[in-house]
């Protein structure tokens, strides 16, 4: 008898092995879909028609959290925060990008997470500075210096994915730490690898590199795409950096523009720094003009550096001359937002709003749109901790990503201002 009892169970342990197998054979996106079984979601109304699938909740969720660790980090203590950055991507491009777990390779997701964030990093420091670092066939080039112009890093970046051989680390570190050295002692130095290999094959001694860039104050972090590596989290602990693994290509989204934000400040830097800086005025578009960006001669546009008066196209770069950092006003009041960021509006739970419904407004503050959904049931809303004020989801991240400001709270001032006046 104890032979029957055993059959049906070894069978079923078959069973589920074959089903591991078969789950194994799947690629990382693939399972990715079989696992969420998106298509139990789908609900039909009245008319029996497809209802669309609403994320808005989801993606809210995700930035909600994004928001609250920021917040917890910055209220522990007043961290001062650099706004002039000189940041280095390396990108790995070693044979290992040419992995397809993520789809359709992962040198396409790291190509486009890119693009991604360097159009986020200028948006939210329009004072800083980027170059681009690739890893192929054990030798770190450099695509791009540091400059402020995404378009042209994009650009120089989608014009060379292309994967081979192994990965260096230590050339990689050793190319940037060049450049970096260079910096003025107000810029803040950081690099952010995008590491594909398990391995690297290095000429020298990786952990002396790794001492000279924290004896230098770069700040290393590094994402990995494929496991966690010993080296890698060794490089972020000595220099102040973060080290995380990428489960998908929207962890890899998550954690890459986690870097955006300016970082705390390297307690060396805490000391105050005056620095020099010119507001040049916009050129007349009939002026010629020898342009010191391109270094030739170009009709209208562009701007003329206030101390030796050359011509440079965009904002803000460096005067190639005179070495003063040229800026526009709106750049630096863009980068001010950092040093006195909104808090976290907080969520109105469903209870809260049925129990007490006239504390709650109907329509959101901000777009003036309603907040109730279907059945004039209150749907999803955040509160403003200070003005009380009730917003919708989607300005609660334009808020906080984009405006910077507390439409409710700017009301409020405004009124007593003006009451103050009468």
């Amino acid at each position: 008898m104890n032979n029957t009892v055993k059959r049906p169970l070894n069978g079923g342990v078959e069973d589920d092995d074959e089903d591991e197998a078969d789950g194994a054979d799947l690629e990382a996106w693939e399972r990715t879909y079989a696992e969420d079984r998106s298509w139990e979601s789908l609900q039909e109304d009245e008319s029996g028609l497809l209802r669309p699938i609403d994320t808005t909740a989801i993606h809210h969720a995700q930035y909600r959290r994004r928001l609250r660790a920021l917040a917890s980090t910055a209220a522990t203590a007043r961290i001062q925060k650099g706004l002039i950055r000189y940041l280095y991507i390396v990108a790995d491009l070693s044979k290992a990008a040419s992995e397809t777990d993520l789809k359709p390779s992962r040198m396409a997701v790291i190509g486009r997470q890119v693009e991604a964030f360097i159009r986020e990093f200028f948006d939210q420091n329009p004072l800083s500075h980027i170059g681009l670092v690739t890893i192929k066939d054990g030798i770190a080039h450099c695509l791009t210096e540091l400059g402020g112009s995404p378009e042209s890093h994009i650009k120089a970046l989608m014009g060379k994915l292309e994967c081979s051989g192994d990965a260096s680390l230590q050339n990689a570190l050793e190319l940037v730490l060049g450049y970096l050295n260079q910096i003025p002692s107000y810029g803040h130095r950081e690099v952010l690898i995008l590491y594909s290999a398990l391995s690297t094959c290095d000429p020298g001694d990786l952990m002396e590199t790794i001492q000279k860039c924290k004896k230098s104050k770069i700040r290393c972090s590094v994402i990995g795409l494929a496991a966690e590596m010993f080296i890698c989290k060794h490089l972020s602990q000595e220099t102040g950096g973060t080290y995380s693994v990428a489960l998908d290509e929207s962890h890899l989204k998550e954690l890459v523009l986690e870097h955006a934000p300016p970082p705390p400040a390297i307690a060396e830097y805490a000391t105050a720094n005056l620095i020099k800086m010119g507001f040049p005025q916009r050129a007349a578009e009939s002026a010629v003009a020898i342009c010191t960006c391109h270094e030739e001669a170009r009709t209208g546009g562009g701007y003329t550096c206030p101390r030796c008066k050359v011509r440079v196209c965009e904002l803000p770069t460096e005067c190639r001359i005179c070495g003063l950092t040229l800026i526009s006003s709106p750049h630096l009041a863009r980068s001010y937002h950092h040093l006195f960021p909104i808090v976290p509006f907080d969520e109105v739970s469903q209870t809260s709003q049925n129990g007490s419904s006239h504390n709650f407004s109907s329509d959101c503050f901000g777009c003036q749109q309603s907040l109730l959904s279907q059945g004039n049931k209150p749907g999803l809303s955040v509160t403003c901790p200070k003005c009380k004020q009730q917003f919708c989801l989607d300005c609660d991240i334009y808020i906080h990503e984009s405006l910077h400001n507390c439409p409710g709270c700017e009301s409020f001032r405004h009124s007593n201002s003006v009451t103050t006046a009468q």
